[in-house]
């Protein structure tokens, strides 16, 4: 197979995906149909392979392969997605919310922009729900401080981004791991080598700009706290739950146990401390075995909400459940297609070779996927496929140079994830700069973390620092 048979598959996929989110569907094309595109580029590929004597069956079998080896990353998004609605209908989510907001002080103000909605962030697993809520209130308040509001904006991002990246509730951070091969929480462990180094740089600049500018007045955030500690009950007890699910991925628990009794003891918190909240949820008068059996259940499998009398807070309480988490699992699932044809027709193997044939050595094999991801971003325009497409042409190649699959992972989020914020007709470009008010152009330079982020993981590979290798059987 030549090179230009190899792209034609990619080459369709990406001008098919350019069309559907610059044409048709915007923000819009996640709820399904980028999915059925990657399924019309793998019948492109198709074409391509019947014409290189790739049977049907080949095909399939391939398909079958990949989708089989995702199979620990589904099931672990489904968990995922249960822990998030025991762990907010039990309060440990809003109790993170309610203490992380009291560490705002004016001269700090954008460091601790950056530490609040990493918080959030963390605990939600989303970066565009810690946007879209805590976010826009912050910008506010920077707003009466006299503060730039592309600096806000920019400190604003940064720690969700970071946040998101370092939860294994957030949906990215499930699907680098699935795309490469490896495991949640071995990735989560991995990618703190790069991350926390590029976020305590980001915290270093933020300070030293906070106490170099003027701020007037007083951050007023006790409306918010006001009404979280109206609407749950917020104790600093309710910290053992995830104390101990963190305690179960130090002692190298595998990630599906760890994240069911997380669940359960989500539930049980909930049973215990928010009475009220889960009867109001089963649509019960009173709490009982099965009102409390019903609100657990309905956190754990639907989508879920606690209303408080803020309606800025609102959208943060707010959870999917299983539920929520099907439209990723739906996205893997297509993706794997794609990519199944793709290796059984050799088109992947194919461009790997091609572009390894450009760089040879290990940080060459870094520096091609990280200008992937970039590439993907700025034409596919969607964080998701950034990290699906590269995931799937390179994790051979890192295994090929003898890389545990945590190298590839890592760089798909560094490069792939966070940088998909700084292009203003990408998704998330868009969706951030819609709900937080201030242009991309504004906050690129203080979104500091998710440029940097790309620069620290080509520094690593370029030093050989933590670079992980595959370990002989």
């Amino acid at each position: 197979m030549s090179i230009w048979e190899a792209l034609i598959p990619i080459l369709a996929l990406v001008g098919m995906l350019f069309y559907n989110v610059y044409f048709a569907f915007g923000d819009d094309a996640l709820s399904g149909s980028n999915q059925f595109i990657l399924l019309l580029g793998a019948a492109v590929a198709a074409i391509v392979g019947f014409f290189n004597k790739v049977s049907y069956k080949q095909m399939m079998e391939e398909i079958a392969k990949n989708v089989k080896s995702t199979t620990g990353a589904l099931l672990i998004l489904l968990m995922v997605g249960s822990l998030a609605g025991t762990w907010l209908i039990s309060g440990i989510i809003p109790t993170m919310i309610y203490y992380g907001l009291q560490i705002l002080n004016p001269t700090i103000f954008l460091a601790a922009c950056v530490i609040i909605c990493a918080i959030i962030s963390i605990a939600t697993g989303s970066s565009w729900t810690t946007s879209a809520t805590v976010g826009i209130a912050l910008i506010g308040i920077g707003d009466t401080l006299g503060i730039s509001l592309g600096m806000t904006a920019g400190a604003v991002i940064s720690g969700a981004y970071f946040g998101d990246k370092m939860s294994p509730l957030s949906d990215t951070t499930n699907l680098a791991p699935a795309m490469a091969g490896g495991e949640l929480f071995s990735h989560i462990k991995y990618m703190t080598y790069t991350t926390v180094p590029t976020v305590i740089v980001t915290l270093i600049v933020f300070i030293i700009i906070g106490l170099t500018i003027d701020t007037s007045g007083t951050p007023e955030i006790d409306q918010q706290l006001q009404a979280i500690n109206s609407a749950f009950t917020i104790s600093p007890w309710l910290f053992i739950v995830p104390i101990i699910v963190i305690g179960l991925i130090i002692k190298k628990t595998p990630p599906l146990i760890a994240l069911l009794a997380g669940t359960l003891l989500g539930g049980i918190a909930a049973i215990i401390a928010q009475p009220e909240i889960v009867t109001a949820i089963a649509g019960s008068d009173s709490l009982n075995f099965n009102s409390a059996y019903v609100g657990v259940m309905k956190a754990m499998t639907v989508d879920t909400a606690v209303e408080t009398s803020s309606k800025e807070l609102n959208d943060l309480f707010t959870a999917g459940g299983m539920s929520g988490m099907l439209g990723t699992i739906w996205l893997i699932v297509c993706a794997m297609v794609f990519g199944g044809v793709m290796d059984a027709i050799g088109a992947l193997a194919r461009i790997s070779k091609a572009l390894l044939s450009l760089f040879d050595s290990v940080f060459g094999l870094f520096a091609s996927t990280v200008a992937s991801c970039l590439a993907l971003n700025l034409t596919a325009s969607d964080q998701y496929l950034a990290i699906v497409v590269p995931g799937r042409m390179y994790a051979k190649a890192f295994k090929d140079k003898g890389l545990a699959p945590e190298n590839l992972s890592r760089t798909l989020e560094d490069s792939g994830t966070v940088t998909s914020v700084l292009v203003p007709w990408n998704t998330c470009g868009a969706y951030q700069s819609g709900v937080l008010g201030v242009p991309v152009v504004d906050y690129f330079f203080f979104a500091i973390f998710n440029w940097l982020s790309p620069f620290t993981t080509l520094l690593f590979a370029a030093f050989k620092i933590k670079i992980k290798q595959l370990k002989d059987s």
